[in-house]
C-alpha cells in the first residue's frame, strides 16, 4: 500500500512538474501572399509537428522543447539535422523565453520553405496590457484609452491597460514618415477592453495606401486549444 502511493505522488508530481515547464508558441504569419503556404512542420531539435499559419489570427497553442532551442520551419516533417538544409528557415529561442509568438513573414527567394521566422516574447507583458510592434519605418503617435503611444519605426513597446474594466475606449492614432514630423492622422475609432487578454497589435506595410494598418490580435489562452503536448 505504501509503494503504491508512492508511485501515485511521484506520477502526480511529475505531471505538475511537466505542466510547469510547458513552453507555449503562437504562430501568425503577417502580410501573406496569395500562395503561402497554411501549414509547414516546426522542428524544435527533438520533434517536429505540423503547424497552421495562419494570417489575421494566432494559431492554437503549441508546445515546444525548454532550453536554449533553434526552431527550424519545413516542408516536409523531418527529425534529423543532418539531412536538413542550412537553407531551412530557422530562429534561435532563449532558454528565458517560455512563451512567445512566431512571427512568420514571407520570403519566396528560400527554396526550402519560403518564409522568414522571428521570436516575439510574450512573457514580457500579461493580461489586460497591449503590446505594439511596429514593423514599418513610421512613426507612431496617439492616444489609446487612457495610454499615451509614441512609437518609432520598426520598435515595439508595451502599454498598459487602456481603461479600468471591460468598456469601450477611444483610440487616436497619426503617424509621421521617416524624415518628416508632420502627423497624419489614420485611425480614429473605439475598441473594447478585456481585462482578461493579452492584446498584440501589429503595425504593417498597407498596400497601395497611403498609411500604415494596423492589426490585433487577441490571445486569450483559456480559449485557445492546446496541441503537440509533449
Amino acid at each position: 500500500m505504501r509503494q503504491l502511493l508512492c508511485i501515485i505522488l511521484f506520477v502526480v508530481s511529475l505531471a505538475a512538474a511537466q505542466a510547469k515547464g510547458a513552453r507555449s508558441c503562437r504562430i501568425v504569419f503577417l502580410n501573406a501572399p496569395d500562395q503561402a503556404p497554411e501549414k509547414l512542420h516546426l522542428f524544435d531539435g527533438k520533434k517536429s509537428q505540423e503547424v497552421e499559419l495562419p494570417h489575421i489570427n494566432f494559431s492554437p497553442v503549441y508546445q515546444v522543447s525548454q532550453g536554449a532551442i533553434v526552431l527550424k520551419m519545413l516542408s516536409v516533417a523531418e527529425t534529423d539535422p543532418m539531412k536538413m538544409s542550412p537553407e531551412v528557415p530557422s530562429v534561435a529561442v532563449p532558454e528565458a523565453v517560455t512563451d512567445f509568438y512566431l512571427l512568420v513573414s514571407s520570403d519566396p527567394a528560400n527554396a526550402v520553405a519560403p518564409v522568414k521566422l522571428e521570436v516575439i516574447d510574450a512573457t514580457q507583458f500579461t493580461k489586460g496590457q497591449m503590446l505594439w510592434y511596429n514593423l514599418t519605418a513610421n512613426r507612431l503617435d496617439g492616444q489609446i484609452g487612457t495610454e499615451k503611444l509614441a512609437l518609432d519605426g520598426n520598435s515595439q513597446a508595451i502599454l498598459n491597460p487602456p481603461a479600468s474594466k471591460s468598456e469601450d475606449y477611444n483610440v487616436n492614432i497619426s503617424f509621421s514618415k521617416p524624415g518628416d514630423d508632420h502627423l497624419q492622422p489614420f485611425c480614429e475609432t473605439k475598441w473594447r477592453h478585456d481585462p482578461q487578454i493579452r492584446n498584440v497589435f501589429f503595425v504593417v506595410t498597407n498596400e497601395g495606401a497611403r498609411a500604415p494598418r494596423v492589426m490585433g490580435l487577441r490571445d486569450q489562452r483559456e480559449a485557445a486549444k492546446k496541441v503537440g503536448k509533449r
